[in-house]
């Protein structure tokens, strides 16, 4: 029995947690989808902490190698994406909080 390529296995698990992402999103009520924002912004917080330990990256002995600049830009771009998610996830559930707000009828 040969073994399966890591590259076509790790591949294969990213296609399936797009299916598995895309079902589980689509199937989620109007009424749990500012508790799940609420969450989502919680794990863009722990990712952000991850994405600032890449960029701080280094060397032995501080020196600036290949590796080194390659953790340091992927840690950047992680950084600045989880920061998109979290204020675009705060925007969205204050947004659908409003929703529930009683509308002023008094005129």
């Amino acid at each position: 029995m040969e073994a399966v390529d890591p590259t076509v296995f790790r591949l294969a698990i990213f296609v399936l947690a797009i299916f598995v992402g895309y079902y589980v999103v689509w199937s989620v009520t109007p009424a749990l989808h500012t508790p799940l924002m609420a969450v989502t912004n919680a794990i863009s917080s722990v990712i952000i902490v991850g994405a600032l330990l890449a960029a701080a990256a280094s060397g032995q002995g501080g020196e600036l190698t290949q590796n080194v600049l390659i953790s340091k830009g992927a840690g950047a771009v992680a950084a600045a994406f989880a920061a998109v998610n979290i204020f675009g996830g705060f925007l969205v559930t204050q947004r659908m909080l409003a929703m529930y707000k009683k509308k002023d009828r008094s005129k």
